[in-house]
């Protein structure tokens, strides 16, 4: 009988190691300003360590938090399809380490690369369906669920790679503007929470596993509500 060989899953950190002189990679510190709205977009990100947060400033100087991004997310790109300046700005909520890959070497790998661009268009869908299922969210589920939800995504429940309970330091408000709620209503919640041993804080936020069975048998959270915060707009 032949044996079977098991071929190993391809590895994109170890790809981008090889890729040589056009990619870079730094360490850079809590808070630091990766790339701004309206920069030259000619490079992609890939995160080693740490989480990126990415905002998007509207005409009227209001900034709105679009994601937080973790170890193995790619970022920044829009520049592949033909996005000549940035669309959004990136910036580091802790330590992070990140590579940084010019277009040009992105585009050849992904042409030269096919294990490579399957895996690149696997997180693109990914990231795709991610962006659906905030959108089903914002629209049926509460607003004190969707932040249980959020602070589970943060700690990487759900997503490959090893689960970070303790997560970032993260504002009230930060976490309000992603729910599409408000900080009173968020600081109401995570009292509950906590009280509820679903999580700690004292600086930083520790999820719990018992958050996830709660909201997956959505008990002691409210649900099926309609969302009136939206509703009202």
């Amino acid at each position: 009988m032949a044996t079977k060989i098991k071929r190993a899953a391809f590895n994109a950190k170890n790809f981008l190691a090889k890729i040589g002189s056009s990619k870079t990679i730094a360490t850079y510190p809590p808070k630091q300003r990766i790339f701004s709205q309206g920069d030259l977009a000619d490079s992609i990100f890939y995160i080693e360590k740490g989480k990126v947060q990415v905002s998007v400033l509207s005409k009227r100087g209001k900034e709105a938090v679009l994601a937080i991004l973790g170890p193995g997310d790619f970022f920044g790109e829009g520049c592949l399809n033909g996005q000549s300046q940035r669309m959004v700005s990136a910036a580091t909520m802790e330590e992070c380490s990140i590579v940084r890959v010019e277009r040009a070497v992105m585009r050849q790998a992904l042409r030269d690369e096919p294990k490579f661009s399957d895996l690149f268009i696997t997180y693109l869908l990914r990231r795709s369906a991610r962006a659906e299922e905030d959108m089903i969210d914002q629209l049926f589920n509460s607003s004190e669920k969707r932040l249980a939800r959020l602070l589970l995504l943060l700690a990487n429940f759900g997503k490959e790679g090893k689960i970070e309970p303790v997560i970032p330091p993260v504002s009230q408000e930060t976490l309000a503007e992603m729910v599409g709620t408000t900080r009173s209503r968020v600081s109401s919640f995570m009292n509950k929470f906590r009280r509820l041993g679903l999580i700690d804080y004292n600086g930083r936020i520790h999820v719990h596993n018992s958050l996830l069975h709660v909201v997956l048998n959505d008990g002691g959270l409210a649900s099926g509500e309609k969302n009136t915060e939206t509703l009202a707009k």
